[in-house]
């Protein structure tokens, strides 16, 4: 996940709304318990609606492919109030290129969201360590720009969404297991 450019031309770190601050520590804190256990980090969102966090994973051919299936679930997150998009990739620091885990998201409404991320080293028999706190990156793309704010969805409309879309979760699951 690699061909992604987050632009960072001030060093001031901008106030960043509690729940989007939140969601974004959690993003990569799962992710860099996923690459402690071993295992490869797959691009995916966390998405808060209500009191509930919605994981989904974006697999792709390509970065661009991957970022295209997590903005199509952002842009359509009815009542979400805040995401997260994580992936492994890395930052260019005065000219040197350094991994990172990366979480970017935002708010609805707003122009522009935030990128945050671990930066960290590998060492010779493939085990990742972390830097001890995350790192403000720059400014994002907001995938909840043009989404109203959550309180102006009214819960038919988020149930509809949400509760259609695990139903059609576990008959797809249901499906594949009967095969």
């Amino acid at each position: 996940m690699a061909d992604r450019t987050v632009e960072s031309a001030d060093i001031e770190v901008p106030e960043i709304p509690e729940i989007l601050e939140k969601v974004l520590l959690f993003a990569l804190d799962e992710a860099k318990e996923k690459m402690m256990q071993g295992a490869d980090v797959v691009p995916f969102t966390a998405l808060v609606v209500k009191d509930n966090l919605f994981i989904e994973n974006h697999p792709g051919e390509s970065a661009e492919e991957c970022f295209g299936f997590a903005r199509h679930t952002v842009e359509h997150a009815r009542g979400a109030e805040a995401y997260a998009l994580c992936y492994d990739g890395y930052i260019e620091v005065d000219d040197e290129t350094k991994d990172a885990l990366i979480a970017e998201g935002g708010i609805p409404g707003e122009d522009e969201g935030v990128a945050i991320g671990y930066l960290y080293t590998m060492n010779d028999a493939g085990e990742p360590t972390f830097e001890a706190e995350p790192a403000y990156i720059g400014e994002a793309p907001n995938f909840m720009g043009d989404l109203k704010e959550a309180s102006e969805y009214d819960d038919e409309e988020i149930e509809e969404k949400y509760l259609d879309d695990e139903a059609d979760d576990e008959a797809e699951d249901e499906a594949e297991e009967e095969n």
